[in-house]
């Protein structure tokens, strides 16, 4: 058995430990609570777009927008949102794991958003887009926007056929899971929705150009707060975990410490009742 000393450290070392623990899971929570919210208000966002989008290409029956048209696909890009550090519990290793299924189609790019996320794909030589966009934590809609326009322009020029975004959706706080979506090309109902009722002026192939960024732009800050909210949900069920382990592990040490000590205080009682009997 371990001696006293040796397991007064380890039980001092595994507190220290779940203090870190501890103040990560109520970070995590703090962050979490604003995520959510922040998820839940850009939902509705890109419905409204999508509904613009079908009403003014139901105005084109004869001229189809190059982002709604339907193409061979050569090439694919893929917007894959991760997390910027670790301890989140399965969280980008479930999201790598389902882009590597993903990714077996056929050629593609993939323009990475977090630090691992970067970390991952540059590390297996994939061809990337852009580096700028390595912090999920600091996107903002004004980074969105950025990532967007260079999605349509890369897609009206014809350097891949199809875009789709992987990230993490946010459905509880013990259930994240790794979705795909495509953005590029746009499927439009095929009744040809209208747009709310609204009164739009203008070209409408102009129009669709003009909705076709700033409708990525939306999908896209809206996947990267579910990513968020995501990561954070992870990262606080993975702390709570490690509190609960660390809990169990001083318990289980305290217990032999206390068992050590007993052993200590029967052996020195018996010394003294042996040298006694031997005066």
């Amino acid at each position: 058995m371990a001696s006293m000393k040796a397991i007064k450290t380890r039980i001092k070392s595994v507190e220290s430990t779940r203090q870190i623990t501890k103040a990560m899971e109520l970070v995590a929570t703090s962050k979490l609570r604003r995520a959510k919210e922040r998820a839940e208000r850009t939902r509705p966002y890109h419905e409204v777009l999508a509904q613009a989008i079908s009403g003014l290409q139901a105005a084109l029956p004869d001229k189809p927008s190059p982002f709604t048209q339907q193409r061979p696909v050569q090439k694919t890009c893929y917007v894959i949102i991760g997390g910027d550090r670790g301890l989140a519990g399965g969280y980008n290793a479930n999201l790598f794991r389902m882009a590597a299924e993903v990714m077996q189609e056929g050629a593609c790019c993939v323009l990475p958003v977090g630090k691992k996320t970067l970390e991952h794909f540059a590390r297996r030589k994939y061809e990337i887009v852009s580096t700028y966009f390595g912090v999920t934590g600091s996107l903002g809609i004004g980074d969105c926007a950025q990532i967007a326009k260079l999605l349509c322009e890369g897609y009206a020029d014809g350097r891949f056929d199809r875009v789709t975004v992987l990230y993490t959706e946010f459905r509880s706080m013990l259930s994240q899971v790794p979705t795909a979506e495509q953005l590029l090309p746009i499927t439009v109902d095929a009744d040809g929705r209208q747009v709310g009722g609204a009164l739009l002026e203008g070209d409408p192939a102009e129009l669709v150009g003009r909705i076709v960024p700033l409708y990525v732009s939306g999908m896209l800050y809206s996947a990267v707060c579910e990513a968020s909210a995501s990561e954070q949900g992870a990262r606080r069920t993975a702390m709570n975990a490690a509190n609960k382990n660390a809990d169990e592990i001083i318990d289980t040490l305290t217990l032999h410490y206390n068992r050590a000590r007993q052993a200590v205080i029967t052996r020195e009682i018996t010394e003294i009742v042996s040298g006694a009997e031997a005066l």
